[in-house]
């Protein structure tokens, strides 16, 4: 009874906390999501009423078992099908750019001495798709809830800025909707800053871009499979197909939803279910979070962040003329 005690104490505030910024997150301006909100709720309950020890083997319980559980939820989201609607050129543009982002995501984090896996966490969000990919990579990457807190600090700072930025700065180029599309839906961090710089240009860029984005989304199981890769590659007691169990089940699952056409009632109950798992993991990771710590360590990963969505930026401008 004392273990389910403390257990239950660090689950109840972590729901708590998770439940409050998923409901209040429609209210917020749109760059603070409920996995945003929840996360910053967390660190500063966590930071101005220490809990007790009572609390937190609950809270690491629902840090990293949530977090694994929230994975197989989204990947109900991705669909290979995807792939097909984009065209061989345009995949292959995408892909390119996107494999070669996590190369130098896993070289320079280093170069920059970002904290933990931070870095990693930070490329690879920049690369895909935000914080659902930094959920899907973080559990076999890292045990540190600051290099997590970081990471979406980042991604989600970075993806606001280039929704706004990015209309303004493109709109001078001269370039057709096809090509808007393709730079917005290959850089921007999140379906949702995507939809929203895209569609901020118009309705075929918008269409154009959001296709871009959920190829690349399409892309994050090979991702996967590819980062942990590299991340063992100096193991050699490690196979480089021994992927967590939920891992394999992500990409199970993706396959399956693939092939077999799902109701569009249950997508839409596996996607929200998702994300509430999600924003309650979230939560729990803000309570283990040092703010001084962050503070401190983010730095680094601000500017890894903005090195490496330049240069994602870069090398779709590079490409664009190829569209």
């Amino acid at each position: 009874m004392n273990q389910f005690q403390k257990e239950f104490k660090g689950i109840s505030i972590s729901l708590g906390i998770g439940l409050l910024a998923y409901f209040l997150a429609p209210f917020m301006p749109s760059f603070f999501g409920s996995i945003l909100l929840a996360l910053l709720g967390g660190i500063v309950v966590g930071n101005l009423f220490p809990l007790p020890a009572s609390y937190q083997s609950g809270i690491g319980f629902t840090s990293s078992k949530l977090l694994e559980i929230s994975i197989m939820f989204l990947a109900f989201s991705i669909n290979y099908t995807n792939i097909a609607h984009l065209g061989g050129l345009s995949f292959s543009l995408i892909a390119l750019v996107l494999f070669s982002v996590l190369l130098i995501t896993y070289f320079m984090a280093i170069q920059f001495k970002c904290p933990g896996s931070s870095g990693w966490l930070i490329g690879f969000g920049t690369a895909i798709c935000g914080s659902s990919a930094i959920a899907a990579l973080a559990p076999s990457t890292t045990e540190n809830q600051d290099d997590i807190a970081i990471s979406m600090a980042v991604v989600n700072l970075f993806g606001s800025l280039g929704m706004i930025l990015l209309p303004l700065v493109l709109g001078g180029f001269g370039l057709n909707q096809t090509q808007l599309g393709f730079l917005i839906g290959g850089s921007l961090h999140s379906v949702g800053n995507v939809a929203g710089a895209g569609y901020a240009m118009g309705n075929e860029v918008g269409q154009a871009a959001i296709t871009i984005k959920l190829a690349r989304v399409a892309l994050l199981s090979p991702a996967l499979i590819f980062f942990n890769f590299l991340s063992n590659k100096g193991n050699p007691k490690v196979s480089r197909f021994n992927l967590p169990w939920y891992l394999w089940s992500f990409i199970a699952i993706t396959i399956i939803s693939s092939v077999i056409t799902i109701p569009a009632a249950y997508l839409v109950f596996f996607e929200t279910a998702g994300k509430i798992v999600l924003t309650i993991a979230m939560a729990a990771i803000g309570l283990k979070v040092s703010f001084k710590k962050l503070f401190y360590s983010g730095k680094k990963g601000l500017a890894f962040g903005l090195f490496i969505f330049i240069i994602q930026l870069m090398f779709l401008a590079g490409l664009v003329l190829f569209i």
